[in-house]
């Protein structure tokens, strides 16, 4: 741990100790703000930077942003930034004199960018998912546990009342045991068409090559990555389940505790040579436990025109959200919308249900307060969730490459048990020159 955050942590708790009248009560002192750095500068960045630095305890000190035309609204916020295109130069010229960072880029680069950072000793707040594939995502869970920074996974959902409270009430037994969860989104992260076959000019101010990063070399198709169709292609993105999995599984990995999946299968439509498809299927078998009504549970996902079961439609009616939950169990249903309030079902024999208080708590400032040594534990932490979930959602997106196969994972050893051709697609090789210390 560098000096200057370990003398912010003593700080915060020797200010936790002081008695209400003490001088230090009224706020925290500006010498105690966190030097914190973004990788990236718009869209998701913007979101978490604003978030985290909405309270005055984080001073933003440094951005790495590839497309000087993303800079706009940084800059215009937090004039004295200063602004890198390459995430390792920040890290070289700046890393000893940060506290924090939030990494918020493509998919592809979370994992070489949080790695490097963990190893720097920086807590991390980190996008969803962790990582682009499976050996990534172990790697930064492992060096989370290894350098003991603080982390949280950008699934800020996790710590809203509405999920906190559909695992209080499966915790309670408010519908029984569970015997099955659905999950489902309308989105439609995929591509069923071929590459195109062409060149585009790169756009003025665009550095492309620090944009594929640790990607193979290829030609630059306008508006094909960058800035936001990368979620659909293989190299770089997740597809649907990568983007809004790991927010939809999360209530289930609350509710029911559960972390390794069995087995998964693949029953919807597969990804051609470069994309991600759309109308994906996907049933996880995971063990049972004391909140389940069998051995094991099965999970199934849904997304763009898949829908859950047709007798689920029927009986939500209007209520159907477009993403959400469904938890079956043995005294009754409970349907969890995405973002918002968990319904248990029949509504006749739960009308008079009260649902139980729940502090409220908020993703970003958990984040700063651990960073900052209070006696906080993010919800979403790389080693204990974060990273679990997003191998559980990597899992099912790999899975749609073998339609149909029951495939058995092994996930002390990071590989499936019956599919070694699957087992190519657990890590993949970074290009010449872009060698990451913990990943190669």
């Amino acid at each position: 741990m560098n000096n200057r955050r370990s003398f912010i942590q003593r700080t915060a708790v020797a200010g936790a100790s002081l008695p209400m009248f003490s001088i230090g009560q009224g706020g925290v002192s500006p010498n105690a703000k966190l030097n914190h750095a973004s990788f990236g500068a718009a869209g998701m960045a913007m979101a978490d930077i604003k978030n985290l630095t909405r309270n005055g305890d984080v001073n933003l000190v440094a951005v790495a942003e590839v497309d000087e035309n993303r800079l706009v609204q940084v800059k215009e916020l937090f004039p004295d930034v200063r602004v890198y295109k390459d995430w390792r130069v920040l890290l070289e010229k700046e890393g000893g004199n940060l506290d924090s960072v939030n990494v918020s880029t493509p998919d592809h680069m979370h994992g070489p960018i949080g790695i490097t950072a963990m190893k720097m000793g920086l807590p991390v707040y980190g996008q969803k998912p962790l990582a682009q594939n499976l050996y990534e995502t172990r790697r930064m869970a492992e060096i989370a546990k290894e350098t003991g920074v603080v982390t949280q996974m950008g699934t800020q959902l996790t710590s809203t009342t509405y999920e906190r409270l559909t695992a209080r009430m499966i915790q309670d037994g408010v519908i029984g045991k569970v015997k099955e969860v659905h999950m489902f989104s309308h989105k439609t992260w995929g591509d069923p068409n071929p590459l195109p076959d062409r060149t585009d000019p790169v756009p003025a101010g665009f550095e492309w090559d620090l944009w594929l990063g640790v990607a193979k070399e290829r030609p630059y198709l306008d508006k094909y990555y960058h800035p936001g169709n990368w979620r659909c292609r293989l190299d770089f993105g997740t597809g649907t389940l990568g983007d809004m999995g790991c927010h939809i599984y999360s209530p289930m990995f609350q509710a029911l505790g559960v972390r390794t999946p069995l087995s998964v299968k693949s029953l919807g439509q597969v990804p051609n040579a470069s994309n991600w498809a759309i109308d994906e299927k996907f049933e996880y078998i995971f063990p049972g436990n004391a909140f389940t009504a069998g051995d094991t549970v099965k999970v199934t996902w849904t997304d763009g025109a898949l829908r859950p079961p047709q007798e689920f439609l029927e009986m939500f009616g209007e209520q159907m959200p477009q993403q959400g939950s469904i938890f079956i169990g043995t005294e009754g249903i409970l349907l969890q919308p995405h973002t918002q309030l968990p319904v248990p079902y029949p509504r006749e024999k739960f009308a008079e249900y009260r649902y139980p208080k729940i502090k409220a708590r908020n993703h970003w400032d958990d984040f700063v307060k651990a960073v900052k040594g209070e006696q906080v534990k993010p919800l979403a932490d790389f080693h204990d969730y974060g990273g679990p979930l997003t191998e559980t959602v990597l899992l099912g997106a790999l899975a749609s490459r073998f339609p149909g196969e029951t495939l058995k994972w092994d996930a002390k050893n990071l590989r499936f048990e019956n599919n070694k051709a699957a087992n190519q697609f657990i890590r993949r090789e970074y290009r010449k020159g872009w060698d990451v210390e913990g990943l190669s």
